[in-house]
């Protein structure tokens, strides 16, 4: 069973950053897109970021300008630099793998916490 890991959530002030990681243990050999999304309480979930096998990224409209993403292969996990952080981007923010090339379902992280106040 795949385990995906995300860490670095904290509590930060607003204008800050945070990297966030997601170590996914096979997601680069299967060729899975590994997404990013978050939760805010009370709201519906949000897409963030993914990346193709190809290395191909995408951003959603909310975070695009103050997010990149990036991969590592050799440790298959990836980061998500997140700048100039605003209080309504705190959420929990979990990872995904899908659309792998063995057909496997997707696999959720558990998330990771980012709150953002002062």
């Amino acid at each position: 069973e795949e385990q995906l890991v995300e860490s670095g959530g904290g509590l930060v002030q607003p204008g800050g950053s945070l990297r966030l990681s997601c170590t996914a243990p096979g997601f680069t050999s299967k060729r899975c897109v590994l997404g990013w999304s978050r939760q805010a309480a009370g709201k519906q979930r949000e897409w963030v970021s993914s990346i193709t096998p190809d290395d191909n990224i995408k951003y959603g409209d909310s975070m695009k300008g103050r997010v990149t993403l990036s991969k590592d292969k050799d440790k298959d996990t990836v980061y998500l630099q997140m700048n100039s952080l605003k209080p309504e981007d705190t959420a929990m923010y979990s990872c995904v793998t899908s659309l792998c090339s063995d057909g496997g379902p997707p696999y959720w992280g558990q998330g990771t916490q980012v709150t953002v106040s002062s």
